[in-house]
């Protein structure tokens, strides 16, 4: 074949160059547009800082430590040990990855090792609701086969009450393995001869129910070898409550142990609400008969008034441990209302000493209105927020989103982190989904506990939307269809900064304001209560409020129900459905 070559004059060669870079210039401008490869917006320097008055209030003294130990949305806590390491375990529902675990030497120190469901293979709360998904894990370590358990009950894509087990839990934890019978609650007790047992809460038998809240907790024998229950073994232990002729609502959240030879059930009572408690039975055997206590409830807030200072609410649902020089302490969940009795910060995990130096369990100082500070274990020394542990009381969050992996703090909702955010040498960029934050499934948003009641964050973005389709900012989220949206948006050529209240699925556009997006723009959200504030900086210095002061009210439980405290979140959308007026 005979090769021909041209020659181009410098005219053709101009020519061709100017041909050359408008081809570039369209196809990057079709990239942009389609599939959003080069419009994923970018977010540096996120600041969480949180300033409560009763930590100014109460300063700790020589001794002392905070509780609630973790802030926010950390229900339901569990706890086990193995020798020096101390594990505590949350109900997580949709969040993803599925079940903070933490580990502390002393009780008072405590740093997240990950989470327990941290594969899809694990989790399948694609389609839960924000209050399915993972309720009340059990976590406890079984010496005679060294080997960890978390059990719980995964209300969620068809798999119900479910084991999972390691050997280390900084290493990672097997698949789930589903487990055959009905309820929710499920806990694990390893005897001391070998032979292991299951509590549960269950519905009573068909047809028994004698009023609305009446439960029963169920025991079965547990195979080891085969992790199942055995079946014909199942028997009821408790039924109702301490005392049923006074119709004791949601007996639930047992938990087994053996002290001097006998054995003790500890349950909830009462509901996750105002007339939570937590109480205790005993018996000589661990299949009963279970007599409760004379002195129940031992935990409750329930008897105080209702305008009290620094009010602790809701306390229930524990589990306890043999602490350090042999001294028990007990975990559990309470909630710290505002000022409207708002419970923005949700159901959070609290420590108390035990007073276990007579037949049964006290919770020392649990019968009195809860206070901001207790006696941590003799010779430790807090390092909260220090070395790597978490920080407690107030504290300031900071994250550049340079790490390779994203801080344990951050979360999904019914999807992956992974699968929507990449961290670079810049900053993290989110993939926008082409879902809004009003959908009930995966959408694109990277979320943040909020844990204090008065509190404000802060994040710098960069973004430059395509389209009105294209909205990236901040969001408080409570669930799919209580939460604000302030982001940046599109209307026609020009860029806005939109605010919208979404309230029992109804949105509404509180304000919004042209804004230049041609740098980075600062976003701001302030609480003091029930009062939030969204604000906004073009020069990093000076903010400008949009939308004036709004209500909290839309990310309480109280108000948005289901159990889940509010979350911060940065989000990013393909499918803005905000239509700016």
């Amino acid at each position: 074949m005979k090769h021909v070559r041209f020659r181009l004059t410098a005219w053709q060669k101009r020519g061709v160059y100017i041909v050359f870079t408008a081809l570039c210039v369209h196809m990057n401008a079709f990239s942009q547009k389609d599939g959003n490869e080069k419009n994923e917006p970018l977010f540096t320097q996120f600041t969480y800082k949180g300033n409560d008055p009763i930590y100014k209030d109460n300063p700790l003294q020589p001794g002392e430590i905070y509780s609630p130990i973790l802030q926010g949305c950390y229900p339901d806590p569990s706890i086990t040990r193995k020798g020096n390491d101390y594990y505590l375990v949350n109900s997580s529902f949709s969040m993803v990855p599925g079940v903070p675990i933490f580990h502390s030497n002393d009780l008072v120190n405590w740093k997240q090792l990950g989470h327990v469901l941290d594969r899809p293979s694990q989790l399948k709360v694609e389609k839960a609701g924000i209050s399915a998904g993972i309720y009340a894990p059990d976590i406890k370590y079984n010496p005679y086969n060294s080997t960890f358990y978390m059990i719980t009950t995964q209300i969620a894509g068809g798999i119900g009450n479910m084991v999972v087990k390691t050997q280390d839990p900084a290493k990672g934890w097997s698949d789930p393995i589903k487990l055959k019978f009905d309820g929710i609650d499920p806990s694990l007790f390893f005897d001391d001869n070998g032979k292991a047992y299951l509590v549960h809460n269950d519905a009573p038998p068909t047809g028994k129910a004698l009023y609305n809240g009446h439960r029963v907790i169920k025991l079965w024998e547990y195979d080891l070898k085969k992790d199942e229950v055995i079946a014909g073994t199942d028997k009821i232990i408790v039924d109702g409550g301490i005392d049923i002729t006074q119709k004791p609502i949601w007996i639930e959240g047992p938990h087994l142990y053996k002290r001097k030879g006998r054995y003790f059930l500890m349950c909830a009572e009462g509901g996750t609400g105002g007339w939570h408690s937590e109480v205790v039975f005993v018996s000589d055997k661990p299949t009963g008969p279970f007599i409760p206590a004379p002195n129940n409830p031992i935990l409750t807030q329930r008897y105080f008034q209702k305008d009290r200072k620094d009010k602790v609410d809701w306390a229930g649902h524990a589990d306890l441990v043999e602490g350090p020089n042999g001294k028990y302490y007990g975990v559990f969940l309470a909630v710290r209302p505002n000022e409207k009795g708002r419970v923005n910060t949700g159901r959070e995990t609290f420590l108390l000493p035990v007073d276990w130096s007579g037949e049964f369990p006290q919770f020392e100082n649990g019968l009195i209105p809860l206070k901001p500070t207790i006696k941590m274990p003799a010779g430790v020394n807090n390092q909260a927020g220090q070395n790597g542990f978490l920080p407690n009381g107030n504290f300031t969050f900071t994250d550049k989103f340079t790490a390779s992996k994203p801080d344990f703090r951050w979360i999904g909702v019914r999807g992956s982190r992974e699968n929507f955010i990449a961290t670079t040498q810049n900053g993290l960029k989110i993939k926008p989904f082409p879902v809004t934050i009003k959908a009930a499934e995966p959408t694109s948003t990277l979320f943040y506990r909020q844990q204090h009641a008065t509190f404000e964050a802060t994040v710098s973005l960069k973004y430059i939307p395509q389209s009105e389709k294209d909205l990236a900012g901040m969001v408080c989220y409570q669930k799919e269809s209580f939460n604000y949206v302030f982001g940046i948006t599109k209307k026609g050529n020009d860029d806005y900064l939109v605010l919208e209240r979404t309230e029992g699925g109804k949105s509404t556009i509180i304000a919004s304001a042209k804004v230049d997006v041609s740098g980075a723009v600062q976003l701001n959200v302030t609480a003091k209560g029930d009062s939030y504030t969204f604000n906004y900086s073009i020069d990093g210095q000076r903010f400008t409020n949009l939308g004036g002061t709004v209500s909290g009210d839309i990310l309480s439980t109280d108000v948005a129900g289901g159990f889940t405290g509010a979350l911060i979140g940065l989000y990013a959308t393909s499918a803005n459905d905000i239509v700016i007026p």
